[in-house]
């Protein structure tokens, strides 16, 4: 059954470029009204001012989202807006750069990983979770296909996306019956500083742009959302819905 769309209220964190800024122009398209989140100020600002044509609200929350006054900004200006319909964890470091053996990985690094990918979007979830609760919001948490590969050197980030995949499937089992559906999106690779970052000095150019998953996320946000709360989908793949996991 698809979910009709009506004006609401969206969080995305990691805002200010590639495909949360993607995200930004498709939910203001659709009516939502936004809060912006990114570390870098004066590029959270340049996403905000592209978005000035759509006839919807946009705030701004500049600051790292491992830090709990920044992820208590947020959901006090949702509160103040009424609302919070979906909340999109995109915000993620990669660690260290260039990548690096698992073996090797300097454990402070590490530890920056797992606060930015994993503590950070399960402490927003939390602070968040009144307001979603009296929403029946959707709470997407962005992962990848490297939680799953095991690929060389990927290993810091891709543990780090492996814990968010286990965080969102539980909540979705626990928060099922109160209203809040959480899935997770691989969005597969793309065209983006992160990326680029994780191959320093390579041509990444046959890589999309993040729009390339535009058919995904206008299918995503138009179902049920309990009915899809669990699942994890590949915004790239030929079959976006992937088995319904939730138990």
């Amino acid at each position: 059954m698809n979910r009709e769309i009506s004006t609401g209220v969206a969080v995305i964190t990691g805002a200010s470029r590639g495909l949360g800024e993607v995200l930004a122009h498709f939910l203001a398209g659709q009516g939502y009204h936004l809060i912006l989140n990114a570390r870098g100020g004066a590029a959270l600002d340049a996403a905000v001012r592209s978005l000035a044509g759509y006839n919807v609200q946009v705030k701004a929350i500049a600051g790292d989202i491992a830090e709990p006054s920044t992820r208590r900004a947020i959901v006090q200006l949702a509160r103040s807006l009424g609302s919070l319909d979906i909340l999109i964890n995109n915000a993620s470091i990669l660690g260290a750069s260039p990548l690096v053996p698992l073996a090797n990985h300097p454990l402070d690094a590490l530890e920056d990983v797992y606060r930015a990918n994993v503590i950070a979007p399960l402490a927003l979830i939390q602070e968040a979770l009144p307001l979603l609760k009296s929403n029946h919001g959707l709470v997407v948490n962005i992962s990848s296909d490297a939680a799953r590969g095991g690929y060389e050197t990927w290993g810091g980030y891709g543990s780090s996306k492996a814990a968010l995949d286990l965080i969102s499937l539980t909540l979705a089992n626990e928060l099922k019956g109160e209203g809040v559906a959480v899935v997770t999106v691989d969005p597969g690779d793309m065209r983006t500083d992160m990326h680029q970052a994780a191959y320093l000095g390579e041509d990444i150019s046959d890589r999309p742009m993040p729009d390339v998953t535009l058919p995904f996320w206008a299918w995503l946000f138009g179902q049920d959302r309990i009915a899809i709360s669990g699942g994890r989908y590949q915004a790239q793949s030929e079959q976006w819905e992937a088995v319904n996991e939730a138990r």
